[in-house]
């Protein structure tokens, strides 16, 4: 299972929610998330945040 790191919650807070679901991290994956900005006759993309995710795998 899939679990993202919210905006208004960190990632310990994160990880909390996984246990009480009954998941353990397995894996941590980070996504750029870009901005397009244009100059002029120029499109640049700007990093304004990223996006976490866990996958999770079910505790025995």
């Amino acid at each position: 299972m899939v679990f993202e790191v919210q905006k208004d919650e960190s990632i310990d807070e994160c990880l909390n929610r996984m246990k009480q679901q009954g998941y353990m991290p397995i894996r941590r994956m980070e996504e750029p998330i870009f901005q397009e900005v244009v100059k002029g006759n120029e499109t640049l993309y700007e990093p304004v945040g990223r996006k976490i995710v866990f996958e999770g795998k079910l505790m025995e």
